[in-house]
């Protein structure tokens, strides 16, 4: 069985570069290419996820409606994507 969580990711174009943000998790990053932005912000969300996981915090916070660039079809969204975060379980002693 696969213990995969899917996230929506949204590239916005900004006036020096891009910035990337989960609407999932409210996690963000940016970058000088939308590339850039990209790599940063999936590594910002399994980051933040490990996190979550380990202080037994809420992994899914989404961003308020109204500062949904997806909702309110802001301009600057220069792509979407899908994050793939694999929920591998580790055990040591």
């Amino acid at each position: 069985m696969e213990n995969v969580l899917i996230f929506t990711g949204v590239i916005l174009k900004e006036k020096n570069g891009y910035s990337a943000l989960c609407i999932d998790t409210d996690v963000a990053s940016d970058g000088s290419t939308a590339e850039e932005a990209k790599s940063s912000l999936i590594e910002a969300v399994n980051l933040y996820i490990e996190s979550a996981l380990e202080s037994n915090l809420p992994i899914v916070r989404p961003i308020p409606a109204a500062d949904n660039p997806v909702l309110s079809n802001d301009p600057r969204i220069a792509s979407t994507f899908k994050i793939h975060v694999d929920l591998q379980v580790h055990t040591y002693a």
